[in-house]
């Protein structure tokens, strides 16, 4: 299960393991270096990248399918709670989605597989939303959900 609760999804095979999830990867951050857009998520990450790379690509493959090798070095995701320094509202989703779509462009030849995977990581990158109009944390009280 993923941290939204959803099924886990069952891509990492299909779109050609850790080679295709590195390709992706690297696409990812090529694109948020490149575009004008995506500064606005480009400045919540260091100058260094490689780190930051490496891990992406150890839950990117994780949550495709393939080896736990986020879990096992990092433990849960807990996404929320590891984003919560960085503002994240509807214009930072959306510039790492549109890095996020370009870079599927680049790595995932299937045009179905590709859509499903996009589908999944915007609802991935919403739930990571922490503004005050954030739809998954609406029905809050106190930091509580109600019973």
């Amino acid at each position: 299960m993923t941290e939204t609760g959803q099924e886990k999804p069952a891509y990492f095979s299909l779109i050609g393991g850790a080679p295709a999830v590195d390709q992706l990867v690297e696409a990812f951050y090529a694109r948020m270096d490149a575009e004008a857009g995506a500064r606005v998520i480009r400045v919540m990450h260091r100058e260094d990248l490689g780190p930051t790379k490496a891990i992406l690509k150890d839950y990117l493959g994780e949550w495709l399918g393939g080896p736990t090798l986020y879990s096992q070095k990092r433990g849960h995701p807990r996404l929320r709670m590891r984003h919560a320094r960085f503002a994240i509202g509807p214009a930072e989703r959306d510039a790492w989605m549109a890095c996020m779509r370009a870079a599927l462009e680049d790595a995932v030849p299937d045009e179905g597989v590709r859509r499903n995977i996009e589908q999944k990581l915007h609802q991935l990158a919403d739930w990571v939303r922490n503004d005050k109009d954030n739809p998954h944390d609406k029905n809050l009280r106190h930091g509580v959900r109600p019973a």
